[in-house]
C-alpha cells in the first residue's frame, strides 16, 4: 500500500505572512478598531481559525464574522502576489509523489488555497484539499485529517503529516497517524519538543525523513 502524506500549507510549502499581516490589518481598520495591533501577535496565532486569530486580538463576538468577511475579500485579491512557494517546497512535493500520494490539509479557506496551489502550478500532485470550510471542527481537532482520508479512500495506515505548528502534530496524534514538523514556519523548535522529537528543517527534509522509514 502506498504511502499518504498530508502537508500543511502555511509555514510548510509557502509563505503568505505579508498577505495575511495587510489582510487582517485591513479588516481591523474598516471596520473601526482604534488600538493598533502588532504583527507580533498576529502572527503568533496563525494557523488557528480566522474566527480564532480576530478573538485573540480582542475583537467582539458579534463583530468577528464581518471581520472574517471582509479579510477573506482582500486576501483573494492580493494573495497570489504576496505568497511564495517556501525554499524546497517544490522539490519536496515532487519527492513525495513520487512514492506517497499526496493531500493538503489547512485551516486556510479551501477555495483560496486552491487558487493559490494552481497559481504556483502545484494542485495537480495533490488528490484532496480539506480546507476551512469542509469540516465543523478545524486542527487540532483530526476532523480534517480524517475527512482527507476518508476522501482518499485510505485507512490510518502509513499515513504522515508534515507541519509547522502544534495545532499540525496534536491532530495527527489525535487522528492516529505520524507527524514530521518542521521549523520553517510559525512554531519555533522548543515549542514543537512539548508534542513531537521529529523536527526537521523544512518540506523537503520531511519527505526525505518518510521516503527512508518502512
Amino acid at each position: 500500500m502506498k504511502k499518504i502524506i498530508l502537508f500543511d500549507l502555511d509555514g510548510t510549502l509557502i509563505d503568505s505572512t505579508e498577505a495575511i499581516l495587510e489582510s487582517f490589518q485591513h479588516a481591523l481598520k474598516k471596520h473601526g478598531k482604534q488600538t493598533p495591533i502588532s504583527d507580533t501577535l498576529i502572527t503568533s496565532q496563525i494557523g488557528h481559525t480566522l474566527e480564532t486569530m480576530f478573538a485573540g486580538v480582542g475583537i467582539e463576538e458579534a463583530m468577528i464574522d464581518e471581520h472574517v468577511a471582509t479579510y477573506k475579500l482582500y486576501y483573494r485579491e492580493i494573495s497570489r502576489q504576496k505568497t511564495v512557494l517556501l525554499p524546497g517546497a517544490m522539490e519536496a512535493v515532487r519527492t513525495a509523489s513520487q512514492f506517497a500520494r499526496l493531500g493538503i490539509v489547512t485551516t486556510k479557506t479551501g477555495l483560496y488555497s486552491r487558487e493559490l496551489m494552481e497559481h504556483f502550478e502545484m494542485m495537480h500532485y495533490f488528490e484532496v484539499l480539506i480546507g476551512r470550510e469542509h469540516v465543523e471542527n478545524p486542527k487540532p481537532h483530526p476532523e480534517p485529517i480524517l475527512k482527507a482520508l476518508e476522501q482518499m479512500g485510505q485507512p490510518v495506515s502509513s499515513v504522515w503529516m508534515i507541519g509547522d505548528t502544534r495545532l499540525d502534530i496534536e491532530a495527527s496524534k489525535r487522528a492516529g497517524i505520524e507527524c514530521v514538523a518542521v521549523t520553517s514556519g510559525y512554531d519555533n523548535k522548543e515549542q514543537l519538543l512539548t508534542l513531537t522529537d521529529i523536527i526537521k528543517n523544512d518540506a523537503l527534509e520531511a519527505v526525505q525523513y518518510i521516503a527512508q522509514r518502512g
